[in-house]
């Protein structure tokens, strides 16, 4: 439940990405893991898990799809899977790691800053697929302290991205 004083809760996106690594970072610590905004977390650079939030008043519930023993085929998508884990073990790593991630998100207002260390690198080219027929292509540039996603365009303007689907290149 959302509290007087939390940080915008568009920035619980953050947080959950940043739980749902940890957890999977402890399932597997070798694993080549990392962030896409705004909602998916990659192993090697294909996608192993999506998180989804749905807000009804000051309730927020976060749902986490994990491939945990086998990955879905998807056509033009490379999915993985972590198969080193049973759902039973890792539904405890995830509710611990996004009450510890949650409660770090209270203290400090905003998570932009942990989530850009483990996401794709600044530079990344990417598209953003934001609205029915409209692509946008640039470089990832960062985030805002709200989640919202900042993709340098190429005549050097910033554009700040508050959904869509994200595409790692550009298309």
């Amino acid at each position: 439940m959302l509290r007087p004083g939390d940080p915008p809760a568009p920035s619980l996106s953050l947080a959950s990405g940043l739980a749902l690594i940890n957890a999977a970072q402890i399932a597997a610590p070798d694993a080549a893991l990392s962030l896409k905004w705004p909602n998916d977390l990659l192993l090697g650079g294909a996608k192993l898990a999506g998180i989804l939030l749905e807000r009804s008043g000051d309730r927020i519930v976060a749902g986490f799809g994990v491939n945990l023993a086998e990955a879905p085929a998807i056509d033009g998508r490379a999915t993985a899977a972590l198969g080193s884990i049973t759902p039973h073990a890792f539904a405890p790593l995830i509710a611990a790691a996004f009450a510890r991630v949650l409660e770090e998100w209270r203290n400090t207002g905003s998570l932009a800053d942990a989530w850009l260390d483990r996401a794709h690198p600044v530079g990344t080219p990417l598209t953003v697929h934001a609205a029915p027929g409209e692509q946008v292509s640039g470089l990832f540039d960062g985030i805002e302290p709200s989640g919202a996603l900042q993709l340098r365009l190429a005549d050097g303007s910033v554009r700040v991205m508050h959904a869509g689907d994200v595409s790692l290149g550009q298309g």
